[in-house]
């Protein structure tokens, strides 16, 4: 079981390695509330779910006697060690929490748009890759230009034939318009999540054979 979904009580009969999907979901949120803490002088946890838990449970100590300092440090640094993501995926995250969040208010709806966005996404993505998606792990740069064009086309096409995708696009454009990521942090964040994705679902196909 990997490890952020034990602390955080997700507990399953199936074995996972530490690093899954999930952690890296978990990782995110974690590192977005920290942000949150810093930049808006939040003091109260019960507000921060995500980071409660991840503090409390690691024993990550208060840094200068500010609430999400010391907790974004171990989390960026979870986040390059475990999935190798890099300190400008993480200074996106920061600058689209600091023009959208200015009071303590904007952060729940931040969260939702977050939550909205990626899960539209996600079907998205999985719908306009399809079998592309079934190419094995390894071919790791292939899976990337994949995942680069579909993200393109899914900000700069206009031309689909079918309604409920067309419909999707203009859901996920409205919502990263708010949200203010570029195209090469959506990229860097569905390829995470897919080839994460392939490698949980690895053990299960085995078991088939």
């Amino acid at each position: 079981m990997g490890i952020l979904s034990k602390i955080f009580g997700r507990n399953t009969d199936e074995q996972q390695k530490t690093g899954g999907m999930e952690d890296f979901m978990t990782l995110i949120r974690v590192y977005f509330q920290a942000v949150m803490a810093a930049d808006l002088g939040i003091t109260n946890l019960a507000a921060l779910p995500d980071l409660r838990v991840f503090k409390q449970t690691l024993h990550v100590p208060t840094q200068n006697n500010k609430l999400g300092v010391g907790e974004k440090s171990r989390c960026k640094k979870m986040l390059k060690e475990i999935y190798g993501m890099s300190d400008d995926f993480t200074k996106e995250i920061d600058q689209s929490i600091r023009r959208r969040c200015k009071k303590p208010q904007d952060v729940q709806t931040y969260m939702i748009q977050f939550s909205a966005f990626s899960q539209d996404l996600m079907m998205l993505t999985g719908n306009l890759m399809k079998f592309k998606l079934r190419l094995p792990g390894f071919f790791k740069k292939a899976l990337y230009t994949m995942t680069e064009k579909t993200i393109n086309d899914i900000f700069n096409k206009n031309d689909y034939s079918d309604a409920s995708v067309l419909k999707s696009i203009v859901a996920i454009r409205q919502y990263n318009q708010k949200l203010g990521f570029s195209q090469r942090w959506v990229t860097d964040f569905v390829y995470h999540v897919v080839m994460l994705a392939k490698k949980e679902k690895q053990p299960a196909q085995q078991e088939t054979k």
